[in-house]
C-alpha cells in the first residue's frame, strides 16, 4: 500500500485521469472530492463490497428457483438483431 501525505486542497492524481483531492480535515476525518471520468465507478468500500455480495448472490439464482421465470418468453428479434415492434 501507498502512504501519502496531503494536506487541505492538496491533490493525487491516479493514471491520468483520476484526480483526489483533500477537501476538508475535521479531527479524525478526511473528506475527499474524486474526479474521475464516468465509466469509472466510485464507492465507498462497504457500499463496493454490498454491491459484490448482491452481484454474487444473484448469479447463484437457478431460473427454476424463479417462480414464474420458466414462462417469460423472449421477444421475437428482426434479423439485424432488433427486437420487433
Amino acid at each position: 500500500m501507498l502512504v501519502l501525505s496531503r494536506q487541505r486542497d492538496e491533490t493525487i492524481m491516479i493514471g491520468d485521469d483520476i484526480e483526489v483531492t483533500i477537501v476538508d480535515i475535521r479531527g479524525d476525518k478526511v473528506r475527499l472530492g474524486i474526479n474521475a471520468p464516468k465509466e469509472v465507478s466510485v464507492h465507498r468500500k462497504e457500499v463496493y463490497d454490498a454491491i459484490r455480495r448482491e452481484n454474487r448472490a444473484a448469479a447463484q439464482v437457478k431460473p427454476e428457483d424463479v417462480p414464474g421465470l420458466g414462462s417469460v418468453v423472449p421477444a421475437p428479434r428482426s434479423a439485424e438483431g432488433q427486437e420487433k415492434k
